[in-house]
C-alpha cells in the first residue's frame, strides 16, 4: 500500500508540473499573437550609383599665430602677459634691459649733432671763399654717416620693446622676467582664435582632386560639429617620405572650437554601385545595427542584422545583410521586435 501512495503521488505531480508547462507555453504564445500592429512606412531596397567618400585627418590651427622673439641681447625687464591673455594689436609683450643700446643712441646723437654743425660752419665759410667745396663735400658724407648711424641706434632700442603684432591670445609662454633674451630665442607664441583653419596630410593619390576655392566636409569630433570649410591652400607637390601633401581648409569659428583640435575631412573618391538605405531605418544597439524587413503578405516585421559604411545626404550604406528587392521599414523602427505585425502606410 505505501508503494502505491508513493506512485500515485508522483503521478500527480509529474502532471500537474506538465499542465503548468502547457499553460506557460500557451501564455508565451499568446503574448506573441497579442503583439499591436505598427503602422509604417516602408521602402524597396535598390541599387545605387553613389561617390565613395574617403577621410583624412587634420588639426586646427589659427590662421594668425605668430613665434615671438628677440632681435637683441638683453635681460628681460617686464612681461605682463600670461598663458591664456588677450591681447590687443599694440599691446606690450615683453621689454627687454637697454643701457647699453640707450647709451649707444645718445652717442649717435652727440656724433649726428656735431657733424651738422661742422658742415654748416663749413658751408658758410665756402659761401665767403674760406673753404672748398671738397671739405664742404667730406662733411656732407660724415652727416650722412652720423644720420645713418643714429637711424640704426633708435630702431636698436626700438627692438627692445616687442608688442603684438595682432588680436590674440598668447598660447605659450617660454621665458619670464630676468631671463636672457638673445636673437632668435622663442620667447612666446601668440595665436587668433577667431580665425581657423584646418591642416590636413592627403595622399598624393587625390592631390589633384583637392582644388583652391572646393568646399569640403569637415568634422570636429570633441565639438560634436560637422562644418563645411573651403579649401585655401593646396601645396602643389608631395613629400617623398609620406607621400602627402598639406592641404589648408578655412572654417568658420565657434566658442567650441579650439586650436589644436583633431578633425576628419571628407574626400570625394570614386563612383561605385551600392545599397543606399535611408537613415532612419537603420536601428543602432550598441555595437550593432539593426534594420527589419517585411516578411510576405502577412507583413510581418522581421529583425535583420547589417552592416553598414558612410552615411551621406541622410542616407546610409549597408555593406552586407541586405539584396535588392527587399522591402525594409524606415519609420517607427524603436517600436518594432521580431515578428511584430505591420499596418503599411
Amino acid at each position: 500500500m505505501r508503494w502505491n501512495k508513493i506512485l500515485i503521488g508522483t503521478l500527480l505531480a509529474g502532471g500537474v508540473l506538465m499542465m503548468f508547462a502547457c499553460e506557460k507555453e500557451e501564455h508565451v504564445q499568446a503574448e506573441i499573437i497579442q503583439l499591436p500592429t505598427v503602422s509604417v512606412a516602408v521602402q524597396k531596397v535598390s541599387e545605387k550609383t553613389a561617390r565613395s567618400r574617403i577621410e583624412v585627418v587634420g588639426t586646427l590651427e589659427a590662421i594668425e599665430r605668430a613665434s615671438i622673439s628677440a632681435r637683441i641681447a638683453g635681460q628681460i625687464i617686464e612681461f605682463p602677459v600670461v598663458l591664456g591673455s588677450k591681447v590687443v594689436k599694440g599691446d606690450l609683450l615683453i621689454k627687454i634691459s637697454a643701457g647699453e643700446i640707450s647709451a649707444k643712441l645718445l652717442q649717435a646723437e652727440a656724433q649726428l649733432s656735431q657733424a651738422r654743425r661742422n658742415l654748416a660752419r663749413e658751408n658758410k665759410l665756402q659761401k665767403q671763399g674760406a673753404s672748398t667745396e671738397e671739405t664742404v663735400k667730406s662733411l656732407k658724407d660724415a652727416t650722412a654717416i652720423a644720420e645713418a648711424a643714429f637711424k640704426e641706434a633708435r630702431t636698436m632700442l626700438d627692438y627692445t620693446t616687442i608688442t603684438a603684432p595682432f588680436d590674440g591670445t598668447i598660447t605659450n609662454k617660454i621665458a619670464n622676467i630676468g631671463d636672457l633674451a638673445s636673437p632668435g630665442k622663442l620667447l612666446l607664441q601668440i595665436e587668433n582664435g577667431d580665425a581657423l583653419q584646418v591642416l590636413a596630410q592627403v595622399p598624393e593619390a587625390l592631390l589633384l582632386k583637392v582644388k583652391k576655392g572646393d568646399s569640403l566636409s569637415v568634422q570636429i569630433p570633441a565639438a560634436s560639429q560637422v562644418l563645411t570649410g573651403e579649401v585655401a591652400e593646396v601645396a602643389p607637390a608631395a613629400d617623398p617620405m609620406s607621400r602627402t601633401a598639406p592641404v589648408k581648409i578655412n572654417i568658420p569659428s565657434g566658442p567650441d572650437l579650439r586650436v589644436g583640435q583633431f578633425a576628419r575631412i571628407s574626400l570625394a573618391g570614386t563612383d561605385e554601385t551600392t545599397l543606399m538605405v535611408p537613415q532612419t531605418a537603420v536601428l543602432a544597439k550598441g555595437q550593432m545595427d539593426i534594420i527589419f524587413t517585411v516578411e510576405g503578405t502577412a507583413k510581418t516585421a522581421r529583425m535583420r542584422l547589417v552592416k553598414t559604411g558612410v552615411a551621406h545626404d541622410g542616407e546610409i550604406e549597408i555593406l552586407a545583410g541586405l539584396e535588392p528587392g527587399e522591402v525594409i521599414v524606415v519609420s517607427e523602427i524603436t517600436k518594432l521586435q521580431d515578428g511584430q505585425p505591420l499596418s503599411i502606410r
